[in-house]
């Protein structure tokens, strides 16, 4: 009886990891075990970075934001406080975007809010 060898199945499997390091330097790329290492390392780098990209996002429309405020004359927090007590629903993303491409608009964003906060002018 012959011996079953899963030589096949193993090849494949090993091409696929070696592609996944393909770019890599050295060793990572070329031999088995490193590679193993490497692309593990990869996909949890990647898995991480795809969190941290939504987190400097919003990150980046809050600086816009506050810098649109702070041309308006209101700083950021007293800004999104004024919005929410004039339960005007608008996301950071949004705000951001009308503060870039609409002034005049953001102007008026920022009266209404300025108007909801008591004790303010």
């Amino acid at each position: 009886m012959s011996k079953v060898v899963c030589s096949p199945s193993s090849r494949k499997r090993r091409k696929r990891v070696l592609d996944r390091a393909k770019g890599f330097r050295g060793s990572r790329s070329k031999l088995i075990r490193t590679a193993y290492d490497a692309v593990d390392r990869a996909n949890a780098m990647a898995y991480t970075g795809r969190k941290q990209k939504k987190r400097q996002y919003r990150r980046l429309w809050t600086i816009r934001i506050n810098a649109a405020c702070r041309l308006n004359g209101i700083n950021y927090s007293q800004f999104i406080y004024g919005l929410k007590l004039a339960s005007i629903q608008l996301n950071r993303k949004v705000l951001s975007e009308i503060a870039i491409n609409d002034p005049d608009s953001f102007k008026s964003l920022v009266s209404k809010a300025r108007k909801a906060i008591p004790n303010t002018k």
